[in-house]
This record gives structure tokens, sequence and C-alpha cells, in this order.
């Protein structure tokens, strides 16, 4: 509990039949005991005042926060308001803070929002909270920005970002600590900039989910159930392509809970991670996010799990949304986008499967979609059936997830890819109407 990390106890399997003894008085003896709490800890107050001194000086302070900082939100955004800074969050902190806030850009990184990507190109100063976010090369350059980091594990201060002030402490303890600190900023200038990246950013999600496809936009399911989530839904989601559209489409309000193996990007977690919150949160929607190729290696097999128990749930809302497009998309691009590769049919093309159909024989409820004019009417069925329900979408595996920023390495790798890919007159046409999206008002196709 102290480590806060996964442990495993071993205990042979004989231990249970034999008699309790007290230790021995004697060396060598291990003993326990009760009534454990976490400790506080907060830094020592110079450096609080230090890194209040680095704060106030900001005039376009950015901050990042992870899941380190859940239990900070009212934390947060007192310090934000103070400080009049934007906020962007790493994958595992999405349900950190709310969305609805016009400073909170979303998602950072490569499966993050272009508003997030402008917020730490554009700073003069950071403030990282609870994150170990990996991807350095979506932060400031070293240099531009001024840092201060909080966070409980020593390991992870400067790790990322070479922080002038490196603070160990609890995220809420040291940001009240910091708070009467921090000056009031008065200039709106900078958070005026970030409401408006942020409203075109919303506009352009949803000309991006309209778009046509062959037969559903991946996207549009997840931006149709972003406008229906309901209060204190739980969202899981599974590593592929799907997170790329639980991680920019669905906006996160108070209250909810989201989350998916950021760590490890493992495939499978989906649907464990949705029946372990049903369990811990009967009352609670849960809703599973999940790509064909996840769904045939173990998801599939824990709806019998889902049959198994769904009837002691107090609230049988669990969905678990498949995006059946027979290809290991997420992997597909990246060997596209990243090595210059064209899609290798013989690794990346995966069997078609009715998934709808298997949730039926499990005795759950099942849904199709392959026509985009009825995906809106299948997330409200799905949302209000009176069991769980498998709801598959024939998705486009030929929508491109395109990251906030190209390089220009990764647009010479994608068109030396295309000029050998298999689909590559369905993947210049889906890009192509996802790029004049993002620069012809107006246009769907």
């Amino acid at each position: 509990m102290g480590e806060r990390r996964v442990t495993a106890l071993i205990l042979p399997n004989d231990l249970a039949d034999e008699p309790y003894e007290d230790p021995p008085h004697a060396h060598g003896s291990i003993h326990s005991g009760v009534g454990w709490t976490p400790p506080r800890v907060i830094p020592r107050d110079e450096d609080l005042r230090r890194a209040a001194a680095v704060l106030n000086e900001g005039k376009k302070v950015a901050m990042l926060v992870g899941a380190g900082a859940a239990g900070a939100v009212e934390e947060l955004i007192a310090v934000a308001d103070r400080l009049g800074a934007g906020a962007a969050k790493a994958l595992l902190g999405k349900a950190v803070l709310p969305d609805d806030l016009p400073w909170v850009t979303g998602t950072i990184g490569l499966l993050g929002t272009r508003p997030s990507w402008d917020l730490m190109q554009d700073c003069d100063t950071l403030l990282m909270v609870g994150s170990s976010f990996p991807w350095s090369e979506f932060l400031p350059k070293e240099g531009q920005a001024r840092g201060v980091q909080i966070d409980l594990q020593p390991a992870m201060l400067s790790l990322r970002y070479p922080m002038e002030v490196p603070l160990t402490g609890d995220a809420a303890e040291t940001l009240r600590a910091l708070l009467p600190l921090l000056e009031q900023k008065t200039d709106t200038s900078w958070r005026d900039g970030i409401a408006g990246g942020n409203k075109d950013w919303r506009e352009l999600l949803e000309k991006r989910a309209q778009a046509s496809a062959d037969p559903v936009n991946p996207q549009l399911p997840f931006q149709e159930l972003s406008k229906r989530l309901p209060e204190r839904v739980i969202l899981t989601s599974d590593s592929g392509s799907c997170a790329n559209w639980f991680a920019r489409n669905l906006q996160m309000r108070r209250g909810m809970m989201a989350s998916l193996s950021g760590g490890l990007a493992s495939m499978g977690a989906a649907v464990p991670y949705a029946i372990a919150a049903k369990m811990a949160h009967p009352d609670r929607p849960v809703i599973a996010m999940v790509g064909d190729g996840a769904m045939q290696m173990n998801n599939m097999a824990e709806l019998i799990t889902v049959a198994k128990y769904w009837r002691r749930w107090s609230n049988p809302t669990w969905i678990c949304l498949v995006l059946n497009n027979q290809d290991l998309t997420e992997v597909t691009w990246e060997q596209r986008v990243m090595e210059g590769m064209p899609k290798f049919e013989e690794t990346q093309r995966i069997p078609d499967f009715p998934y709808h159909r298997f949730a039926e024989l499990a005795g759950l409820r099942g849904l199709f979609v392959d026509d985009p004019a009825k995906v809106a009417g299948a997330v409200e069925e799905a949302l209000a059936s009176d069991r769980p329900v498998v709801l598959e979408v024939r998705a486009d595996p030929n929508v491109p997830p395109l990251p906030p920023h190209t390089t220009l390495q990764q647009a010479g790798s994608f068109a030396s890819a295309l000029l050998r890919d298999p689909e590559r007159g369905s993947v210049i046409l889906d890009t192509a109407r996802q790029v004049v999206n993002a620069v012809l008002p107006g246009k769907k196709d």
C-alpha cells in the first residue's frame, strides 16, 4: 500500500490449514500490525516559495496533469484560475479535469489534441502535476519554459523535462500549500486564446467524424457517444486505433471516470477493466471501447463473465463498443507513418466475426451498425437497454488517426508507404477527407 503499485502476495495453499501461533520473541522473527495510514507528504516551505516565484513570473502558464493528480481536482482548478493557466491531460489523466472548462485542452501526445500541442509550443512556464507522460517531444523545447513539477515519486521529477523546481509531495496537499503563495493573474489574453483554439478544435472533430467513409467513419460512434454520455459513467478503452478516438472525441465531465492500459499499451484490457469497474460500482453505467483485434484476443470470451454476473448489478447499463474493420489498424498506420511500410496483409488482416451475435448467444443484447445514419440511434438504444450490450460498428480501417502535429519525416514515410500499399486508393481518399475538413470550413466530404 505504501509503494502504491501492484503487488503479488503468494501464500502456500496449505497455509490456511495450519494452526495459528504468535511469532516467537527471537532474532529474525517477522511481525505485522494494523492501523497504517498514508503519510502527508508536502515539500519544504522554502521549496514552495521557489516554485511560487517561478509560477508568478510566468505570463503564459501551461499545466500538464496526470493520473497522480486524480484526487486534486478542486486544487488544480484553483491554481489554474490563480495563474490564468491552460491545462493539458496525459492519457491516464483524461478524467482528472472536466473538458467543459474552456482552458482545458484535452489529452496530449500522439493521441492528443491540437490545442494541447499549441499550449506546449507557446507557453513560457510549465507546471506538471502527477504525470510520467513519456513523449518529451510534445512538451516545450528545453529552455523555452521554466518548469515546476509535483510528484509523489522523486524518480519522476525532471525525467521528461529539466525542471527548475522539482517538488516531492502529494498533489492535493502540495497545491493547497502552494496556492496562498501565488499571485492572481489579471491578463486574460492567454486563456482567451486557449478557449478559441478549443472551440475551433471541437468543430473540427465534428467535421472529421461526419466525413464519409466505407462504410462507417470510426470517429462517428465516439462523437455521438460523447454527446450522450450518462452522468458518472466509467469509460474503458483498449489499446489500438480505438484509443485515438477515446482520447480525442470523448469529452469528460465532472464525476466521470476513465482508464486504459496507458503504461504498457496492452491489448485486451478494456472488457476486463469494464467488468472490474462494474463490480466495484454496480450502480454506475460502464462503457468499454474495443477494436476487433483485441476483441478476438480475449475480450470476447469475457462476455461470458458479463453474462454470469450482470443480473447482480443495480444498474444494468454496460456497453461494449466494437470497431469491426478486420484490420490491426493502429499497427498498420504506425508502419505507414513511422516506418514507410505499406500494409502487409498477411499480418494485419484479421477474420471477420459477428461479435453482436456472439453477445446474443451469451444472453446479452447485440446491435450491429453499418450505416452512418443509424449510429446515433444505435448508441441511444444501447444506453436504454435493460441488459448489457455489444454494439458492433462496421468501421473503415483507412480513416487516418491524424496526430496533432506531423513532422516532415512522418509525411515522407507515409508518402513512401502509399506507393506500395494495397489499399492506397481508399487510404488517399479517406486521408484527403480528413485533411480537407481541417482547412475548408463546412465541408463533410
